[in-house]
């Protein structure tokens, strides 16, 4: 999502704040895994762990790149493959999941007006086998929502029964959207509201399926998804970013990793232990203590200096975020009005 000038404001504002609330170290939570080094890469707004290439992460920039979606090596933080979609003019591109068909499903559902656009897009292609730079077909699907447009950033592809689902964002939180059984390429797909979620920036499924995880800028939950519907358990820990938007799963399902827009990213890992694990890996034994190293994930660099969100970060978040959601309703009506 590209920000405006007063919502660019606020966040610096929260930058100040949250630096000055937040304590210099902590002894576990997330820590950094790695750094998109590629200088090409700098609005990353969503992130997915690739199922073919152990250690390799998908991302891609949003409304400010073309229709290209890129292959991070967690080990290295260096860009792998840059894939170009065929013939796609990207609007907002603002998530990328991965389905179990073993294709990869681009998102360019971005309306930064709050739902200026009749319909928005998905676009899915297969995860490559080989990684480098090509340009792909894909298969394009149009989406509406029932209640009219609206501003989205997340897409998760739910890893079973590849069902897609969207969720929406808003100042005063969100919808999460479910699709149909199928997409059909012909024709429109109608997206229909099935829970309430907060101000949401991106998702991601267990490679199991049983969890669902929703993130934004201040806060990540965990949900246990049962019968086709989330069920919270809890808030996550959820490292300090510029502009965190990007989430997912690593690909043996025991630990999350957070991205952020902006040069040099660094991407975040945090071990899930508990009720926090997918329902295939939770009593392993196995998922050790949160900020290790290692895994999929790729290796830890800077584990001991870690700071995350506590109790009082977040009220300062959410101050923030009122003063961000302010202006960007006065920003809003500041265009509507120009357009009239």
């Amino acid at each position: 999502m590209r920000l405006y000038l007063p919502t660019a404001a606020a966040c610096a504002a929260l930058a100040l704040a949250w630096g000055a609330s937040v304590p210099a170290v902590a002894d576990n939570g997330p820590s950094v895994a790695f750094t998109m080094s590629d200088p090409r890469i700098t609005e990353s707004s969503g992130l997915a762990a690739s199922r073919l290439h152990p250690g390799v992460y998908w991302t891609h920039n949003d409304s400010g790149d073309g229709p290209y979606v890129y292959a991070v090596d967690s080990a290295t933080g260096k860009t792998l493959a840059k894939v170009t979609m065929r013939g796609i003019h990207a609007r907002d591109v603002e998530a990328i999941s991965l389905g179990p068909d073993g294709d990869l499903y681009v998102a360019d559902i971005g309306d930064n007006l709050g739902g200026s656009w009749p319909e928005v897009w998905i676009y899915r292609f297969p995860e490559p086998k080989q990684l480098a730079d090509r340009t792909v077909d894909v298969t394009r699907f149009t989406v509406k929502y029932d209640g009219g447009p609206r501003n989205a950033e997340a897409l998760m592809v739910h890893p079973k029964t590849g069902r897609v689902y969207i969720a929406s964002k808003n100042e005063d939180g969100g919808g999460l959207y479910e699709g149909p059984a199928k997409l059909s390429s012909h024709g429109v797909n109608v997206f229909r509201r099935i829970a309430d979620v907060p101000w949401v920036t991106d998702g991601a499924f267990s490679p199991d399926g049983s969890r669902l995880v929703l993130r934004g800028y201040f806060w990540a939950i965990d949900y246990r998804w049962v019968k086709g519907a989330p069920q919270k358990i809890d808030e996550l820990d959820l490292p300090m970013q510029p502009q965190g938007e990007g989430v997912t799963f690593t690909r043996d399902g025991k630990a999350l990793m957070y991205s952020s827009e902006g040069n040099d990213s660094k991407v975040w890992r945090e071990t899930l232990s508990g009720a926090e694990l997918p329902d295939n890996v939770a009593g392993t034994g196995s998922s050790g203590a949160r900020g290790a190293s290692g895994g999929t994930g790729g290796p830890a660099e800077g584990a001991t200096k870690t700071t995350h969100s506590t109790g009082s970060d977040k009220v300062v978040g959410i101050a923030v975020l009122a003063v961000i959601g302010a202006a960007g309703v006065s920003l809003r009506k500041l265009l509507r009005g120009r357009k009239d």
